[in-house]
């Protein structure tokens, strides 16, 4: 790996506020980690000694060490047995995108709404009573609709709920403010886990149709497959999304501030 001298890596103009409520070691790892995003320290360069760390910032070894567990925590440097730590290259393979955006949709009330296209008790198909782990031709719950936002069909919803008898669908699970909590993780829910694919996909007709676009036109399709606490699917279905109104970024590395 690339390597400075030690001696030049180390923040001249930084320094431990022994005033502060934050910790100590907390104040290091902030320290170090803005001369990472600086370009002082760069992936692969060996950080500097635990005495050299001590001596700059007049703390104590156990100060350095957790400061330093901190970071490797956080996978921003990697300890090499016999040798020392490391600051840890970019991995492009590790980028982590998240539903952020999807989220910020269904949390602006203000501008996002959901239009039931069609609520009714179906028979399961052999493809929907495989997903839900049901008999085929047991009773399901086949729910459509369309959220807009700033008055533009964004995302087309298709979902099958097991039908129970004892739970009827409320209104509440028809509106927004069922997909609101369920991807900001706030309210009471039935749902223990699921699993959420992305693929990219064509529009059909019908798609293309009520997403207001025309055909051929690729589109964002999120699966998703839920389980209560039983462990037992409950609900499986799909967004359609506008790939024109989607956007999902992420950042690799270290950005200063």
């Amino acid at each position: 790996m690339a390597q400075k001298p030690n001696g030049q890596i180390l923040q001249q103009t930084a320094s431990i506020d022994r005033s502060s409520y934050e910790p100590a070691y907390a104040q290091l790892a902030n320290i170090l980690r803005q001369s990472m995003a600086a370009g002082l320290l760069r992936p692969g360069n060996q950080l500097p000694s635990e005495a050299q760390i001590c001596k700059r910032y007049g703390v104590s070894p156990m100060t350095v060490r957790r400061a330093i567990n901190s970071l490797a925590d956080q996978g921003i440097v990697i300890a090499e047995q016999g040798r020392g730590t490391f600051v840890k290259p970019i991995a492009m393979g590790e980028a982590t995108f998240h539903l952020k955006k999807l989220q910020e949709i269904l949390n602006d009330a203000e501008h996002t709404s959901v239009n039931v296209l069609e609520a009714r008790i179906v028979r399961a198909d052999e493809r929907v009573a495989r997903k839900l782990a049901i008999p085929p031709g047991q009773r399901t719950v086949y729910i459509r609709r369309i959220l807009r936002t700033e008055n533009l069909p964004v995302l087309y919803h298709r979902e099958y709920l097991v039908y129970d008898p004892t739970r009827p669908i409320v209104e509440a699970e028809l509106e927004v403010t069922a997909l609101r909590h369920l991807f900001s993780g706030t309210g009471e829910t039935i749902l223990k886990h699921g699993d959420i694919s992305l693929e990219a996909t064509l529009l059909n007709e019908e798609e293309a149709q009520l997403l207001q676009v025309e055909q051929p036109r690729a589109a964002f399709c999120f699966e998703h497959l839920f389980y209560d606490f039983d462990n037992k699917p409950i609900s499986w279905g799909w967004f359609i999304g506008r790939n024109d109104l989607l956007r999902f970024i992420t950042q690799v590395g270290l950005l200063e501030g």
